[in-house]
Protein backbone atom coordinates (compact mmCIF):
# COMPACT_ATOMS: atom_id res chain seq x y z
CA UNK A 1 0.00 0.00 0.00
CA UNK A 2 1.01 3.74 -0.93
CA UNK A 3 1.50 5.22 2.00
CA UNK A 4 -0.37 9.06 2.55
CA UNK A 5 0.59 10.68 5.71
CA UNK A 6 3.04 9.02 8.33
CA UNK A 7 4.12 10.38 11.79
CA UNK A 8 7.47 9.66 12.26
CA UNK A 9 9.42 9.18 15.98
CA UNK A 10 6.74 11.77 16.30
CA UNK A 11 7.05 13.49 19.97
CA UNK A 12 4.55 16.09 21.22
CA UNK A 13 5.07 17.71 24.72
CA UNK A 14 1.99 19.68 27.00
CA UNK A 15 4.27 21.51 29.36
CA UNK A 16 6.71 19.22 31.42
CA UNK A 17 3.59 16.06 29.90
CA UNK A 18 5.23 14.36 26.97
CA UNK A 19 1.77 12.74 25.20
CA UNK A 20 3.56 11.00 22.64
CA UNK A 21 6.76 9.42 22.88
CA UNK A 22 8.37 8.34 19.20
CA UNK A 23 5.46 7.29 17.89
CA UNK A 24 5.31 6.15 14.85
CA UNK A 25 2.53 5.34 12.37
CA UNK A 26 1.50 5.32 8.45
CA UNK A 27 -1.87 6.25 6.79
CA UNK A 28 -2.56 4.08 4.04
CA UNK A 29 -3.35 6.00 0.99
CA UNK A 30 -7.28 5.57 -0.68
CA UNK A 31 -7.86 3.47 2.85
CA UNK A 32 -9.72 3.69 5.99
CA UNK A 33 -7.59 3.70 8.65
CA UNK A 34 -8.47 3.57 12.57
CA UNK A 35 -6.53 5.04 15.72
CA UNK A 36 -7.61 3.48 19.02
CA UNK A 37 -6.90 4.14 22.17
CA UNK A 38 -8.85 4.93 25.49
CA UNK A 39 -8.71 8.49 26.78
CA UNK A 40 -5.37 10.16 27.07
CA UNK A 41 -3.72 7.03 25.26
CA UNK A 42 -2.75 10.19 22.58
CA UNK A 43 -4.39 9.56 19.88
CA UNK A 44 -6.55 12.75 19.75
CA UNK A 45 -3.07 14.52 19.91
CA UNK A 46 -1.83 12.30 17.16
CA UNK A 47 -4.56 13.34 15.14
CA UNK A 48 -3.53 17.18 15.77
CA UNK A 49 -0.03 16.96 14.90
CA UNK A 50 -0.55 15.13 11.84
CA UNK A 51 -3.75 18.06 11.22
CA UNK A 52 -1.15 20.35 12.36
CA UNK A 53 -2.72 21.78 15.18
CA UNK A 54 -0.20 21.03 17.80
CA UNK A 55 3.53 20.95 17.33
CA UNK A 56 5.89 18.33 17.67
CA UNK A 57 8.61 18.58 20.11
CA UNK A 58 10.75 16.25 17.72
CA UNK A 59 10.16 13.91 14.90
CA UNK A 60 8.58 14.35 11.72
CA UNK A 61 4.98 14.56 9.64
CA UNK A 62 5.61 13.29 6.07
CA UNK A 63 2.29 13.72 3.74
CA UNK A 64 2.87 12.34 0.20
CA UNK A 65 6.88 11.96 0.91
CA UNK A 66 6.92 15.59 1.65
CA UNK A 67 8.09 16.78 5.27
CA UNK A 68 5.32 19.19 6.26
CA UNK A 69 6.33 19.37 9.95
CA UNK A 70 6.44 22.89 10.03
CA UNK A 71 3.79 23.86 7.55
CA UNK A 72 0.91 25.03 9.76
CA UNK A 73 -2.80 24.03 9.62
CA UNK A 74 -4.46 26.16 7.36
CA UNK A 75 -1.84 25.52 4.83
CA UNK A 76 -2.65 21.62 5.32
CA UNK A 77 -6.39 22.82 4.66
CA UNK A 78 -5.40 24.49 1.82
CA UNK A 79 -3.12 21.57 0.70
CA UNK A 80 -6.51 18.78 1.02
CA UNK A 81 -6.26 17.69 4.22
CA UNK A 82 -9.85 18.32 6.84
CA UNK A 83 -9.66 17.73 10.50
CA UNK A 84 -12.99 16.94 12.26
CA UNK A 85 -11.74 17.76 16.16
CA UNK A 86 -13.42 15.85 19.17
CA UNK A 87 -15.09 19.17 20.13
CA UNK A 88 -15.82 22.35 18.63
CA UNK A 89 -15.95 21.06 15.35
CA UNK A 90 -18.53 23.48 13.76
CA UNK A 91 -19.21 27.37 13.91
CA UNK A 92 -22.00 27.45 17.12
CA UNK A 93 -23.09 31.27 15.78
CA UNK A 94 -23.73 30.17 11.55
CA UNK A 95 -26.59 28.32 10.57
CA UNK A 96 -26.16 24.87 9.40
CA UNK A 97 -26.40 26.02 5.86
CA UNK A 98 -23.45 28.39 6.33
CA UNK A 99 -21.56 25.91 8.06
CA UNK A 100 -21.91 23.85 4.94
CA UNK A 101 -21.33 26.39 2.69
CA UNK A 102 -17.74 26.95 3.85
CA UNK A 103 -16.92 23.69 2.17
CA UNK A 104 -18.51 24.45 -0.96
CA UNK A 105 -21.88 25.19 -2.81
CA UNK A 106 -24.53 22.90 -1.09
CA UNK A 107 -25.77 20.18 -3.00
CA UNK A 108 -28.72 18.93 -3.94
CA UNK A 109 -28.75 15.37 -2.16
CA UNK A 110 -26.58 16.36 1.67
CA UNK A 111 -24.39 13.22 3.26
CA UNK A 112 -27.45 13.07 5.99
CA UNK A 113 -30.75 13.57 4.88
CA UNK A 114 -31.63 14.55 8.55
CA UNK A 115 -30.14 17.55 7.61
CA UNK A 116 -31.95 19.28 5.56
CA UNK A 117 -34.84 20.03 8.13
CA UNK A 118 -32.11 21.44 10.48
CA UNK A 119 -31.02 24.08 7.46
CA UNK A 120 -31.73 27.14 9.25
CA UNK A 121 -30.87 26.59 12.30
CA UNK A 122 -28.16 28.07 13.99
CA UNK A 123 -25.39 24.81 14.91
CA UNK A 124 -25.26 26.19 18.40
CA UNK A 125 -28.74 24.93 19.01
CA UNK A 126 -28.38 21.46 17.52
CA UNK A 127 -27.44 18.39 20.08
CA UNK A 128 -23.80 16.98 20.36
CA UNK A 129 -24.94 14.43 17.39
CA UNK A 130 -26.38 16.64 15.22
CA UNK A 131 -23.42 18.87 15.65
CA UNK A 132 -20.89 15.22 14.98
CA UNK A 133 -23.42 15.00 11.82
CA UNK A 134 -22.84 18.33 10.58
CA UNK A 135 -18.65 18.84 10.92
CA UNK A 136 -18.61 15.03 9.02
CA UNK A 137 -20.96 16.22 6.50
CA UNK A 138 -18.75 19.75 5.88
CA UNK A 139 -15.73 17.68 5.57
CA UNK A 140 -17.05 14.89 3.01
CA UNK A 141 -18.46 18.34 0.93
CA UNK A 142 -15.21 20.09 1.04
CA UNK A 143 -12.68 18.87 -1.58
CA UNK A 144 -10.47 17.73 1.16
CA UNK A 145 -8.45 14.17 0.07
CA UNK A 146 -7.03 13.50 3.02
CA UNK A 147 -10.34 13.27 5.90
CA UNK A 148 -9.35 12.99 10.02
CA UNK A 149 -11.96 13.02 12.55
CA UNK A 150 -11.64 12.24 15.83
CA UNK A 151 -14.72 10.45 17.29
CA UNK A 152 -16.73 11.20 14.33
CA UNK A 153 -20.12 9.54 15.59
CA UNK A 154 -19.78 10.44 19.16
CA UNK A 155 -23.28 10.95 20.61
CA UNK A 156 -24.74 10.02 17.41
CA UNK A 157 -27.58 7.21 17.19
CA UNK A 158 -26.48 4.00 15.99
CA UNK A 159 -28.56 4.42 12.71
CA UNK A 160 -26.89 7.65 12.22
CA UNK A 161 -23.62 6.03 13.52
CA UNK A 162 -24.13 3.56 10.75
CA UNK A 163 -24.61 6.12 8.06
CA UNK A 164 -21.27 8.04 8.93
CA UNK A 165 -19.42 4.53 8.56
CA UNK A 166 -20.97 3.76 5.38
CA UNK A 167 -20.41 7.29 4.39
CA UNK A 168 -16.76 7.35 5.13
CA UNK A 169 -16.21 4.03 3.18
CA UNK A 170 -17.76 5.57 0.08
CA UNK A 171 -15.58 8.38 0.66
CA UNK A 172 -12.79 5.75 0.34
CA UNK A 173 -14.28 3.46 -2.85
CA UNK A 174 -16.08 5.91 -4.91
CA UNK A 175 -13.87 9.31 -4.08
CA UNK A 176 -10.15 7.87 -3.62
CA UNK A 177 -10.07 9.69 -0.37
CA UNK A 178 -7.76 9.19 2.55
CA UNK A 179 -9.58 8.83 6.14
CA UNK A 180 -8.12 8.27 9.29
CA UNK A 181 -9.97 8.13 12.61
CA UNK A 182 -10.19 7.88 15.89
CA UNK A 183 -11.91 5.68 18.18
CA UNK A 184 -11.94 4.50 21.36
CA UNK A 185 -13.07 0.65 20.41
CA UNK A 186 -12.46 -1.59 17.77
CA UNK A 187 -16.32 -2.21 17.08
CA UNK A 188 -17.45 -5.35 14.23
CA UNK A 189 -18.44 -2.73 12.45
CA UNK A 190 -15.17 -0.84 11.90
CA UNK A 191 -13.48 -3.97 11.63
CA UNK A 192 -15.17 -4.04 8.59
CA UNK A 193 -14.81 -0.72 7.98
CA UNK A 194 -10.87 -0.40 8.49
CA UNK A 195 -7.57 -1.70 6.14
CA UNK A 196 -4.88 -0.79 8.98
CA UNK A 197 -5.92 -0.14 12.73
CA UNK A 198 -3.13 1.50 15.09
CA UNK A 199 -3.37 0.81 18.71
CA UNK A 200 -1.92 3.80 21.49
CA UNK A 201 -1.62 3.05 25.08
CA UNK A 202 0.23 5.76 27.31
CA UNK A 203 1.09 7.30 23.85
CA UNK A 204 3.19 4.78 22.24
CA UNK A 205 2.27 2.39 19.61
CA UNK A 206 0.86 -0.80 20.93
CA UNK A 207 -0.49 -2.39 17.65
CA UNK A 208 -0.50 -1.91 14.40
CA UNK A 209 -1.66 -3.97 11.41
CA UNK A 210 -4.79 -5.34 10.22
CA UNK A 211 -8.00 -5.63 11.65
CA UNK A 212 -7.99 -9.11 11.78
CA UNK A 213 -4.62 -9.89 13.29
CA UNK A 214 -5.75 -7.80 16.24
CA UNK A 215 -8.46 -10.12 16.95
CA UNK A 216 -11.85 -9.44 18.72
CA UNK A 217 -13.17 -6.21 18.74
CA UNK A 218 -13.33 -5.09 21.87
CA UNK A 219 -10.30 -7.47 23.31
CA UNK A 220 -6.66 -6.40 24.69
CA UNK A 221 -3.70 -5.87 23.26
CA UNK A 222 -1.28 -7.77 24.57
CA UNK A 223 2.68 -6.59 24.86
CA UNK A 224 3.44 -8.00 21.51
CA UNK A 225 0.87 -6.45 19.72
CA UNK A 226 -1.20 -9.00 19.50
CA UNK A 227 -4.43 -10.06 21.31
CA UNK A 228 -4.06 -10.97 24.64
Amino acid sequence: MTVELALERARVRYGPVEALHGVGLAVPSARVTVLLGRNGAGRTTALRALAGTVPLSSGRVVWGGADVTRVPAHARARRGMAFVPDSRAVFGSLTVTENLELAGPLPAALPYEALGRLLPRTAATLSGGEQRMLAVARALLSPARVLLLDEPTQGMSPATAARTYALLREAVTDGGRTVLLAEQRLTAELCGTAAVVHELRRGTVAFSGEPRERGSPAGPVGPAGRSA
